[in-house]
């Protein structure tokens, strides 16, 4: 495995906003560009590396094949098709499951043992696929899961209430999609409580219920406006990733695999926060769930459930 080497399997807007990231954040040492369209990855290699002479560090940007895989410590997969108007979310997860069972048996056969972090749609959905077909322990694979989510809820909590977003510490658990909440019991401004700020002030307690709907709102919303979200999800992989390479533990709302009755539920992929080093996931952080809470996290794990045993499970299984 090299050290701070990281391959990026699909070069659509959102890869190459998390490669463009990559570029000006630093931290990685080699970025190797993998897409269908080998034309493409070679455009956008050439593009990255006119940037060079501006970047913080060298690295080197190739576009590559699967056989660069082998020796990777991160693979990025952000390939797959987007929602077309009029499609089900489970016909767009029946294509995507076929697309990244294909990506990953490529990864796996060329020797590949480092964490593999997925981003394409349905994301906790095409973790699990990811996850089944590659036979990597599940600490190794995840999923962007509500890790953008968790952001904008953050962005938008702060602009709300005037205090920099990095002070403050929310999270959104569940599905990537509309059956996400927030454990506002666990939210907090600094070192103090959202919910004892907001006491006794009915007006900002649905305030806060309307914050979790415009986060829920904000990639219709983005995409009805411009077409396609990616730079948020982009600067959320180069996190994630960066996570991983540094080794530094932080504490991210990933697409964790949950067993052994973890959150009440077994053998599923949802974002919930986890510590993640260099091997992947190093724990998952169960928090102390209210009863609606715990009501709305076995529901985003219920509708995954159902839409795998639809058909994705078959797909796995072929």
């Amino acid at each position: 495995m090299k050290n701070g080497k990281v391959v990026l399997v699909g070069t659509g807007f959102v890869g190459m906003s998390m490669a463009y990231t990559m570029l000006n954040r630093g931290g990685v040492n080699e970025l190797v560009l993998i897409d269908i369209d080998k034309n493409k990855t070679i455009g956008e290699e050439m593009d990255l590396n006119h940037g060079m002479p501006f970047a913080p560090q060298k690295m080197t940007i190739k576009a590559g094949d699967y056989n660069e895989c082998k020796d990777a410590q991160v693979i990025v997969i952000t390939a797959g098709v987007t929602q077309k108007p009029g499609q089900t979310r489970l016909e767009l997860a029946e294509t995507n499951a076929k697309i990244i069972k294909d990506i990953t048996k490529n990864i796996m056969n060329s020797g590949f043992n480092g964490v593999i972090i997925v981003a394409s749609n349905p994301v906790d959905l095409m973790t699990y696929v990811v996850y089944k077909v590659s036979g990597l322990p599940s600490n190794q694979v995840i999923g962007s899961g509500t890790v953008l989510d968790t952001a904008r809820l953050r962005y938008i909590l702060s602009d709300y209430l005037n205090v920099s977003s990095k002070n403050i510490h929310a999270y959104i658990m569940g599905e990537h999609g509309d059956s996400s909440f927030v454990p506002w019991n666990h939210a907090y401004v600094g070192c103090k409580k959202i919910t004892e700020i907001i006491k006794n002030n009915s007006d900002e307690v649905c305030k806060l219920d309307e914050i979790h709907q415009n986060v829920v709102n904000a990639a219709y919303e983005i995409i009805e406006k411009k077409k396609a979200t990616y730079y948020g999800i982009g600067m959320s992989l180069s996190k994630i990733v960066k996570s991983v390479l540094d080794n530094d533990n932080s504490i991210l709302t990933v697409s964790t695999f949950l067993k052994d009755g973890k959150y009440g539920q077994d053998d599923v992929y949802i974002g919930v926060p986890a510590v993640i080093n260099k091997n992947g996931v190093r724990e998952l952080l169960e928090l102390e769930l209210s009863k609606n809470e715990q009501e709305k996290l076995d529901n985003s794990c219920r509708i995954i459930k159902e839409m795998r045993k639809n058909s994705i499970d078959k797909i796995i299984d072929e």
